[in-house]
């Protein structure tokens, strides 16, 4: 009986680099969490598209990411909840982050959108700072 091939883990995300935001694009959310497992990332993952305002997209990472009951639900908040918190827990294996579904209407502008990128951006630097992969892939509704 043939065993069936075991996927690299790597391969979903070959060529992608380790710390940066982009476009989920061509990657089934799936995928990715399979490529979290199979590496021993953290998977984080927020689907977005009931988000009408920035408080409900922060509460919605806040309730999907497991946040802890002292976030702050702003911006400077998620950041300082992404980075110095878990580095200090000990040694982390690397991140894969997804958000799915980013609003893209007058209450969450491009102003909005833009901000909540570059928090992500920011925490991709962080733990590329510290040599920790960073992957956040995200998509508009």
């Amino acid at each position: 009986m043939d065993t069936p091939l075991r996927q690299d883990p790597e391969t979903p995300l070959k060529g992608v680099r380790t710390n940066i935001v982009q476009s989920i694009r061509a990657f089934r959310v799936s995928d990715l969490q399979e490529a979290a497992q199979g590496l021993g990332h953290h998977f984080l993952f927020a689907n977005l598209s009931s988000a009408q305002s920035k408080q409900d997209v922060l509460d919605l990472i806040a309730g999907q990411f497991t946040l802890p009951s002292h976030f702050g639900k702003n911006f400077d908040a998620l950041y300082d909840c992404m980075t110095d918190p878990l580095h200090k827990s000990g040694p982390q294996p690397g991140f894969i982050v997804v958000l799915e579904q980013i609003p893209a209407h007058a209450k969450f502008d491009k102003e909005a959108r833009e901000q909540l990128l570059d928090i992500f951006r920011d925490t991709a630097d962080y733990w590329g700072d510290r040599k920790i992969p960073f992957r956040c892939f995200y998509s508009f509704l």
